[in-house]
């Protein structure tokens, strides 16, 4: 049994990880919007870490939008429907 374990590790180990990469990338996907879509999460001078602890998206790189936004909502809809937003 003892040999076992470091395998069991392993798996786990792999399991975790594509866990942990899925999440990310669905993080990932619902913050990408237009500009025009976003719904400000932030204030004025907040960091991406501050962004990111009140579960928001952080992108400073388009001026005159907010760089603190809410992300996407997905709710499983079907293919061919569209996805709804939290802010509007």
């Amino acid at each position: 049994m003892a040999t076992m374990e470091p395998k069991v590790i392993c798996v786990l180990l792999v399991v975790f990880s594509l866990a942990f990469s899925s999440l990310a990338q669905v993080q990932t996907e619902t913050c990408v919007m237009s500009p025009s879509q976003r719904s400000n999460c932030g204030f004025p001078g907040v960091t991406p870490a501050e962004c990111a602890a009140k579960g928001c998206c952080f992108d400073s790189t388009v001026p005159g939008h907010p760089w603190c936004f809410y992300p996407l909502q997905i709710n499983n809809v079907p293919e061919g429907r569209s996805m709804t937003t939290r802010g509007g």
